[in-house]
C-alpha cells in the first residue's frame, strides 16, 4: 500500500534519524488505532534509515506469544546474538538465564534491560541502529518492561526506538512517559487520494466522502472497502451497503475472507495462528498431526491475508485473530493437541501451554507439566508467564487442594509482577478451597502482603498479624517474618494510629520466640527491639536495636533478610541517631536491592537514600535518588508505598528554603497519605514544614508543626525534640522547652552517639543562662563535626553566632555566622543561609554574594555521575549502576568537564571534595 499524507509524523521520524547521524538518541511511541498507518511509517523510517546506511530491526508483537515471559524480547534479540560474548559477564548471563540458556537463580529484570542497552549501543558504535517494536499492545509484559526501560536511558548511543501500538491497550504503563506521536486517520485529501489509488475504477466523490466519513480515514478500512465494493457502487451507480462493511470492526471484513477459502487451507491458518512462533517446519508438523493434505492447503492466492515462507507471516494481526476465533473451540483444542505433539522437546514451556489450551476438563498430568513450566519461567523473572501458567493448572487440578496451592503460588507471581488486584483475586479464589490450616494461614500473610502493596495499609497490619499468630503451631519462622511485617506496615499506618496493634504484635513476639537453639538474628533483633520500643520505651530498646543494627552492617545477611532487614535497620538507626550507620546500611540496602532485582524494594530504598542524603547536606545527590526512583517507578508502573507525591522530596525542599514547592508537595504528601491510610507520611510532611519554617524564622508555624510530629512518638520523631526546644525557646514557651529537653536528654544520653549529643548539647544551650551557654555550644559543634550531618552543624554555628550577637559580642559573632552562611550557601539550604545573612547585617558585616557552586550547576543525573567519577568509578561501573550505556555515561560526564572547568578525573575529584560541605 502506497503511503499518502503524513508531512507531520515523517518529519518527527526523520528528525530522529538526522539527530541518530548526529551521535545522539531518540525514542517515539506511535499510537492509534488498528490499521491507522502505524506500520506503514515505520516500514518507510526502516527504508530511509537503510538507504543511509544505518542498521535496522525489527520486532512485531504476536498476541499469542503475551503469556511467554520474555519471548518478544529473545525474538527482537536475535540478530544481534553474535555480540552477545562482548557484553560484561553479569550482563551476559543475566540474558542467558532469561532465556533459559543456562540455569541461574531468578534474574534482575534491569540488570537485563542494562544487558540490552549495552548490547544495543555496541551495534550502534559501527552504525546508528534504528529498532522498530510494532504491536507492542501483544508483546509479553516483561519485554515491554524491559524495552521501556532502555528507551528511557537511551541518549548518545546513535540508537533509535520506534514503539507502535493500537488502541484501546492495556498494561502499557512501561512506555507511560515516553514521547509520543499519535496517528490519526487521513485527512481528506489524503484518504481520497489513497482511495482512488486502490479503487479498480472511478470512484464518485459522494461515494469517496461516505466511505472517508465511515471510515476516519483509516488506511487499512479504505483499503479492505476499496476491495469489498464493487466498481458499481464505488462509482455510486449502486447503493453502498448499510452499514459498511468495514468501519468498526475491520475482523468482519477479513472474516469474510477467509470463508472464501478452501478448508483445508483454512485449518492450516488456524494452525499458524495458534502458534506464537508460526515457523514453517512446526506448522507443517502440526499439520500432519490434524492429516492436512499439504498439495491442497497452500494455494496460490491466499487471498492477501497471509504468505508462508520460512514462517506464516499474516498481513495484519486481525487476520491472525479472525482465523483463530473463527475456529470453532472443538477444533482449536484439536489444534492445540497437535501443536503439543509437534512442539520441540526443548521448549518446554510451549509444549505446556498447548497442552494446557487442549484439555476439554480437569487434567492433572497437563496441570502439573503447566506447573513445571511456570517454574522454569519464574526461574528467568517471567512472572507474568508464571501467573498464566499456574492460574491454567489450577483451573486444570482435580484435587482441591492442589487446585489451591497453585493458586497460592500464582497469587505471589502476580504481586511480585506488579499485579496486586490480579493476586488478590488469586487468594480469595484459593482460600475458600484450603483446608489444611498452614496453607491457610500462609494465605492470610499474602493477603496482608497483597492490601498492603494495594496501598491499603490501614488493614494490613491486623491481617499479618493474624496471620503470624495462625502459623506459629507450624512455622515458628514464618510467624516471626509475619510479624516484622506487620510492624513495618504498622510504621506506615502511624505510631499512635498503631498502638493498639503495635501492642499486640508486641505481645505475639513475645509469646513466639525464635526457634530453640537458633542464634540470634539480624531480623529477630529488630523484631524484639521494636516490640520493647512499643512496650517498654526506648532507653530499653536500645541494645536489642543497636544489636540489630551491627548484625545488618557486618553483612552476614542472606538476600531475603537483608530485603527484610535493612529498611527497619535504617529506621532503627535513625531512631539511634546512629548517622553513619544509616549512610551504611541504606547504601547497602539500594545496592542489594539493585544486585536481587527487588524492584519493589528498590524504589523504596533510593527514596529512603536520598533522605539520608538531605540530612547530610548533599542535596544534589538527593535529587539524584529520587529522579532514580522516579524513573524505576514509571517503569514498573507501581509507585508503591512511597506514592507518587514524593515524601523525602518534602525534606530536600524544605531544607532548600522552596517555601512555595515545600508547601505544595506537603499538601500532594498529606492527601495521599491520608487516603491510603498511611498517616505517618502526613506526620513526615509536618516534620519537614517545621524544618522549613525554622529555616524561615516563623517560629510560631514552626512550634505547631513539631507538635504534631511528637503527639506520635514514631521512631523517627526523636530527631524532631531539638527542633521542638528551639522553636518553643523562640516562642517563649519555656516550660514546653523544658519538658522537650527532657525527653531529649534521656534518648541522647541513651543512644550515646556524637550526633545525639551535638542536639542535646545545642538544645541544652538554647535554654541555659548566659553563664552556661557558651560551653554548650562548643560542645555541640565538638560532637557534630564527628557526624556526617552538616545541616545540624551549620544550625549550631548559626544559633552559636545569634546568641553571641545578643551578647553584643559582634566580632565573635560575626565568625559563628559567616561559616553558617557559608556552609548553608554551599550546600544550597537557601532559608537558614538567608537567615544567617539576616543576622551577619545585624553585626554589621554584608554578605558576600552568593556564587554558584559546582554541583549546583549540574543536572541530578550529572551530579551523580561526578560523584561515582570522583570516588573512583569507571564509565562502565558507573553505567552498571545507574543503568545507562557507558556512552550516555561518556557523554555527561564530558559536560561535567565542560562545567567544571576541569580537564581530567582527578581533577574533578579535587574540585567535587572541594565544594562538599
Amino acid at each position: 500500500m502506497v503511503l499518502v499524507g503524513r508531512s507531520a509524523e515523517r518529519e518527527v521520524l526523520g528528525g530522529l534519524l538526522a539527530r541518530a547521524a548526529e551521535g545522539y538518541s531518540g525514542a517515539v511511541v506511535l499510537r492509534g488505532e488498528a490499521g491507522v498507518g502505524k506500520t506503514a511509517l515505520l516500514d518507510e523510517t526502516l527504508a530511509v534509515a537503510a538507504a543511509d546506511g544505518m542498521q535496522t530491526a525489527r520486532l512485531t508483537g504476536v498476541e499469542a506469544e503475551t503469556q511467554l515471559g520474555y519471548a518478544g524480547l529473545h525474538r527482537f534479540l536475535l540478530p544481534f546474538a553474535g555480540q552477545l560474548e562482548q557484553l560484561p559477564v553479569p550482563q551476559r548471563d543475566a540474558l542467558r538465564s532469561t532465556f533459559g540458556l543456562v540455569a541461574g537463580p531468578p534474574t534482575d529484570r534491569f540488570l537485563v534491560a542494562l544487558a540490552v542497552l549495552t548490547l544495543l549501543a555496541e551495534a550502534a558504535s559501527a552504525a546508528p541502529l534504528v529498532c522498530v517494536v510494532d504491536d507492542v499492545q501483544w508483546l509479553d509484559p516483561e519485554s515491554v518492561v524491559v524495552l521501556g526501560f532502555v528507551a528511557r536511558r537511551l541518549y548518545a548511543e546513535r540508537v533509535v526506538l520506534l514503539f507502535a501500538f493500537s488502541e484501546p491497550a492495556d498494561q502499557l504503563s512501561a512506555l507511560v512517559g515516553l514521547p509520543e506521536l499519535a496517528v490519526g486517520g487521513l485527512d481528506d485529501d489524503a484518504a481520497l487520494e489513497l482511495l482512488a489509488s486502490l479503487a479498480p475504477g472511478r470512484v464518485s466523490p459522494t461515494v469517496a466522502a461516505r466511505i472517508i466519513t465511515g471510515t476516519g480515514g483509516n488506511p487499512l478500512a479504505l483499503a479492505e472497502l476499496a476491495r469489498e465494493l464493487s466498481p458499481a457502487q464505488l462509482a455510486g451507480a449502486e447503493l453502498l451497503p448499510e452499514p459498511l462493511p468495514a468501519g468498526g470492526s475491520l475482523e468482519q471484513a477479513f472474516g469474510r475472507r477467509v470463508s472464501r477459502l478452501p478448508p483445508e487451507t483454512r485449518l492450516l491458518l488456524a494452525v499458524a495462528a495458534a502458534e506464537p512462533t508460526a515457523s514453517q517446519a512446526l506448522v507443517w508438523r502440526a499439520a500432519k498431526h490434524l492429516h492436512i493434505d499439504p498439495d491442497g492447503a497452500v494455494p496460490a492466492d491466499l487471498a492477501g491475508l497471509a504468505a508462508i515462507g520460512s514462517q506464516v507471516e499474516f498481513r495484519h494481526p486481525l487476520v491472525r485473530s479472525a482465523i483463530y476465533y473463527a475456529t470453532p473451540l472443538r477444533q482449536r483444542r484439536l489444534i492445540h493437541r497437535a501443536l503439543a505433539a509437534a512442539s520441540d522437546e526443548g521448549e518446554p514451556d510451549r509444549m505446556a501451554w498447548h497442552l494446557g489450551m487442549a484439555a476439554a476438563g480437569q487434567d492433572e498430568a497437563v496441570a502439573a507439566r503447566l506447573e513445571q513450566a511456570a517454574g522454569q519461567a519464574r526461574d528467568r523473572g517471567g512472572y507474568a508467564a508464571t501467573v498464566t501458567f499456574l492460574s491454567r493448572a489450577a483451573e486444570l487440578s482435580a484435587a482441591e487442594e492442589q487446585r489451591a496451592r497453585r493458586l497460592l503460588a500464582a497469587a505471589e507471581a502476580a504481586l511480585i509482577a506488579g499485579q496486586p488486584v490480579r493476586a488478590d483475586a488469586l487468594v480469595e479464589a484459593a482460600t475458600a478451597l484450603l483446608g489444611d490450616p498452614l496453607a491457610r494461614a500462609q494465605a492470610r500473610r499474602l493477603q496482608g502482603t497483597i492490601r498492603f502493596a494495594l496501598g491499603q495499609a490501614r488493614e494490613a497490619p491486623a491481617i499479618l498479624l493474624e496471620a503470624a499468630q495462625a502459623l506459629a503451631p507450624f512455622d515458628v519462622r514464618g510467624a516471626r517474618q509475619s510479624l516484622l511485617e506487620a510492624f513495618d506496615a504498622a510504621l506506615f499506618v502511624g505510631w499512635s494510629a498503631s498502638r493498639t496493634v503495635l501492642a499486640e504484635i508486641a505481645c505475639a513476639a513475645r509469646d513466639i520466640p525464635a526457634a530453640g537453639g537458633s542464634e540470634a538474628s539480624a531480623v529477630g533483633l529488630l523484631l524484639d527491639g521494636f516490640a520493647v520500643r512499643a512496650t517498654a520505651g526506648y532507653p530499653a530498646a536500645v541494645p536489642l536495636l543497636r544489636r540489630a543494627i551491627a548484625m545488618l552492617s557486618a553483612g552476614d545477611l542472606s538476600p531475603a533478610e537483608g530485603l527484610r532487614g535493612l529498611r527497619l535497620g535504617c529506621v532503627a538507626a535513625d531512631d539511634l541517631f546512629d548517622d553513619q550507620a544509616q549512610h551504611e546500611l541504606a547504601i547497602r540496602w539500594v545496592q542489594l536491592a539493585r544486585d536481587q532485582g527487588a524492584l519493589t524494594a528498590l524504589p523504596v530504598a533510593l527514596n529512603n537514600q536520598g533522605a539520608f542524603e538531605v540530612s547530610a547536606g548533599r542535596f544534589d545527590a538527593a535529587r539524584a535518588c529520587f529522579a532514580e526512583r522516579l524513573e524505576i517507578s514509571a517503569a514498573t508502573g507501581n509507585p508503591g508505598v512511597v506514592g507518587t507525591a514524593g515524601m523525602a522530596e518534602v525534606y530536600e525542599l524544605a531544607w532548600r528554603g522552596r517555601e512555595t514547592d515545600a508547601r505544595r508537595v506537603a499538601a500532594t504528601v498529606t492527601r495521599e497519605a491520608t487516603d491510603g491510610g498511611r498517616s505517618a507520611q502526613s506526620i513526615w510532611a509536618q516534620y519537614c514544614l517545621a524544618v522549613l519554617e525554622l529555616g524561615l524564622g516563623n517560629y510560631q508555624a514552626a512550634l505547631r508543626c513539631v507538635l504534631g510530629v511528637l503527639s506520635d512518638d514514631a521512631p523517627f520523631s526523636a530527631l524532631a525534640l531539638h527542633d521542638l526546644v528551639e522553636a518553643a525557646a523562640r516562642c517563649g514557651e519555656t516550660e514546653m522547652a523544658e519538658a522537650a529537653l527532657g525527653r531529649l536528654a534521656e534518648r541522647a544520653l541513651a543512644a550515646d552517639t556524637p550526633l545525639a549529643l551535638g542536639l542535646l548539647a545545642r538544645s541544652r544551650a538554647l535554654l541555659a543562662g548566659d553563664a552556661d551557654a557558651e560551653p554548650l555550644y562548643e560542645q555541640a559543634i565538638e560532637h557534630l563535626e564527628q557526624c556526617r550531618a552538616a545541616p545540624q552543624l551549620g544550625r549550631t554555628h548559626l544559633v552559636h553566632g545569634e546568641w553571641l550577637r545578643r551578647q553584643r559580642r559582634r566580632r565573635d559573632a560575626r565568625s559563628q555566622l559567616r561559616t553558617a552562611h557559608e556552609m548553608f550557601t554551599s550546600m544550597g539550604a537557601g532559608a537558614f543561609a538567608e537567615r544567617a545573612r539576616i543576622e551577619l547585617l545585624a553585626t554589621g558585616e554584608r554578605a558576600r554574594q552568593r556564587t554558584a557552586q559546582t554541583e549546583t550547576e549540574l543536572t541530578p543525573q550529572e551530579a551523580q555521575i561526578a560523584r561515582l567519577v570522583s570516588e573512583g568509578e569507571s564509565n562502565r561501573d558507573i553505567a552498571a549502576q545507574l543503568f545507562l550505556s557507558p556512552s550516555t555515561v561518556d557523554y555527561h560526564l564530558r559536560k561535567v568537564f565542560r562545567k567544571t572547568g576541569v580537564a581530567s578525573r582527578t581533577q574533578l575529584a579535587h574540585t567535587m571534595a572541594a565544594d562538599r560541605p
